[in-house]
């Protein structure tokens, strides 16, 4: 972080999402763990105990769905997302600029998108229960409508930056 970046406004502004990002990522580890080991738990119901637990299946499939998108929320905001830097980089300045606004820009329109539609599926099935689970199968939505306002979020701050005139990598 830059001394631009430690105070102010700007600065707490900047602190606040990167704790965001930091806590995603926190939870999505603590899934994957949970998912580690109730998979150790179907493995040793089905060979061990000869009783297969029949949840294992549906919850595994609700916590890879909110693994991948509390990580790709993060990975917005740590510019880690699919805008293929390296070609970017390796154009002259008067391209390279121009790439750089049109990624953040394709970031945010997608993550609209994700956040608009995310929410309105959620909404669709919140009615339905998952077999097994007994929860809305709406829970599955919903962090798709998490990551996409979290990644609007992280994208208009480096909308913000771009903007300033700071270069990416920057910061």
């Amino acid at each position: 972080m830059t001394s631009d970046q430690s105070t102010g406004t700007h600065g707490l502004i900047y602190r606040m999402l990167d704790l965001t990002a930091k806590i995603c990522m926190t939870i999505a580890g603590i899934q994957l763990v949970t998912l580690i080991a109730i998979f150790g738990w179907l493995v040793f119901g089905r060979y061990v105990l000869n009783d297969t637990p029949t949840w294992v299946e549906q919850a595994a499939l609700m916590l890879v769905v909110w693994i991948t998108f509390l990580g790709a929320a993060a990975g917005v905001w740590n510019k880690a997302h699919l805008s293929i830097e390296f070609v970017r980089e390796m154009m002259p300045p008067f391209l390279r600029i121009p790439l750089r606004w049109i990624a953040v820009l394709g970031v945010l329109v997608f993550a609209a998108y994700l956040a608009w539609y995310g929410w309105e599926l959620a909404e669709k099935t919140w009615k339905r229960r998952i077999p097994m689970l007994a929860i809305a199968e709406g829970w599955r939505a919903v962090p798709m409508a998490i990551c996409g306002i979290l990644s609007v979020l992280f994208s208009l701050y480096h909308l913000a930056m771009l903007v300033r005139g700071q270069d990416p990598a920057e910061y």
